[in-house]
């Protein structure tokens, strides 16, 4: 959506909302205002979000199964040399952090590495290019342009990072009781780290530590991400100002981008980390 067709506070508005499905007035639909988008509720669902989330987990499996029909045992390619970079790196930060068996663990941490980066690399695309390919779609079929709401950085929305992280406790609750047994992990809450007199003190302290897991996992790659999507988005309103605003504009948006290389690579790997940590506390047997 171009900036000249509409102010910066609405410019602004509408690249924040999401293309949600849901029901409007009694009947399923999607939103044409961001008002009508926040109004549908816990059963509407955000498409472009599910849309380009499920785009990236398959540009990850399609890269990693081309790259393991191809590999070779001799000279390896230079595309072969960076995917294996990768599980190297990954293979490397689960030998470091998780100290038991478990089959699970690491290809978990590869797809949660992977999958997030390319999730957070799609901030890197620039902020007008899909939205006004969706805009222009809408307007082809004779709807209005200004309704085709269309994020295409699913680790800005918190549907979706709130779901890996739910997922993620799931299997921290699993493991854990599969390991440490109902009794043990229900010990643990109670008689940690004060003993039995402790009690009260124990569960709120290990309770609340428990379900801040999911939550800080969660938010903490919402916020950065979101928020390094409001700077392209408050760079690229400089565009519609005068020619030096413009310049000026191009310029900060060329060393955010390179900056933001690092942060988006970085969330994939603290979220990844975590994950890992997580999964072995969920195996200790220590109380």
């Amino acid at each position: 959506m171009s900036v000249e067709t509409l102010t910066t506070s609405e410019y602004i508005k509408h690249h924040l909302t999401n293309l949600t499905y849901g029901q409007i007035d009694g009947h399923w639909g999607f939103a044409h205002t961001a008002e009508q988008a926040s109004s549908m509720g816990f059963w509407s669902i955000n498409v472009d979000s599910m849309f380009w989330s499920l785009a990236t987990v398959l540009i990850f499996f399609f890269v990693f199964r081309v790259a393991g029909k191809k590999a070779t045992t001799g000279v390896p390619t230079g595309f072969q040399n960076f995917i294996e970079m990768v599980i190297e790196f990954v293979d490397n930060s689960v030998r470091d952090s998780f100290n038991y068996q478990n089959k699970l663990v690491a290809p978990m941490a590869l797809s949660i590495f992977v999958w997030i980066f390319l999730m957070n690399f799609m901030d890197l695309i620039p902020i007008d290019w899909l939205p006004q390919i969706a805009a222009l779609s809408v307007e082809a079929m004779g709807g209005d342009p200004h309704s085709a709401f269309f994020k295409v950085v699913p680790s800005t929305d918190p549907n979706i990072t709130f779901g890996m992280a739910i997922s993620i406790f799931i299997l921290i609750l699993y493991y854990s009781i599969k390991h440490k047994g109902l009794g043990g992990f229900l010990s643990e809450l109670a008689f940690h780290p004060f003993g039995k007199w402790g009690l009260p003190a124990n569960l709120l302290l290990e309770g609340v530590s428990l379900i801040a897991k999911p939550i800080s996992l969660a938010l903490r790659l919402f916020g950065n991400m979101y928020a390094g999507e409001i700077i392209f988005i408050l760079i690229a309103t400089m565009y519609s100002a005068h020619i030096g605003f413009g310049i000026f504009g191009g310029i900060l948006q060329v060393v955010w981008a390179l900056f933001h290389v690092l942060i988006i690579t970085l969330q994939a790997y603290i979220f990844m980390v975590l994950t890992i940590v997580y999964m072995d506390m969920a195996h200790q047997k220590d109380h």
